[in-house]
């Protein structure tokens, strides 16, 4: 099996606090987690209640990011800006198969994509709830000790990822569904004046 013919999508933005590797994840090739999944390198605000996310559960642009850390009076100095793309189908390893998925629909979704971006790699996240992104098991559940990733703790392309999840490498790690996401990092563009 390989994952179904689909695309990636714009999903959105958000800016984290990168962390280094926790001791916990005793992996020495990994220097920090890019994670999209908010467990080890958390997301700049708890942003939830403002309902200013898309149908995907990220931001459209980074003005509304820079909206929100100043309504929470939080500086965006030490955060990193990340674009996401989202591939259109999610996979179910208890059933093995793929499935299509869709932002949202109650919430606007119309991604601005960046004129410029540069691929950190690909993640494996959660979503056993259908909204926001829960865990990336490749640090959350220490997988990236037996599956080999960038110093990011990301994988380094999609037909990768899509391959562990088929293998079954990520079936007993968190609760699925699983989806896949190209995580970019991109340059705070300048300020609206």
């Amino acid at each position: 099996m390989t994952a179904a013919p689909g695309a990636m999508v714009p999903a959105g933005y958000m800016a984290k606090c990168v962390n280094a590797r926790p001791d916990w994840l005793a992996v020495d090739r990994v220097a920090d987690v890019y994670s999209v999944s908010s467990c080890v390198s958390p997301d700049f605000a708890d942003w939830v209640s403002d309902w200013r996310h898309n149908g995907y559960w990220l931001f459209d642009s980074p003005d509304i990011i820079r909206s929100l850390a100043a309504r929470h009076d939080v500086d965006l100095a030490a955060t990193t800006l990340f674009y996401y793309e989202v591939y259109e189908q999610q996979f179910d390893a208890d059933e093995h198969r793929w499935a299509p998925i869709a932002p949202e629909p109650s919430f606007t979704t119309q991604v601005v994509v960046p004129a410029a971006r540069i691929l950190e790699g690909h993640d494996v996240v959660t979503f056993s709830a259908g909204t926001r992104a829960e865990c990336s098991p490749l640090s959350c559940s220490r997988l990236a000790a037996e599956i080999e990733t960038n110093a990011h703790c990301l994988l380094p392309t999609f037909e990768r990822a899509s391959a562990l999840l088929e293998a079954g490498r990520f079936a007993h790690s968190e609760p699925g569904p699983f989806r896949i996401f190209a995580v970019y990092s991109v340059l705070w563009p300048a300020a609206a004046r």
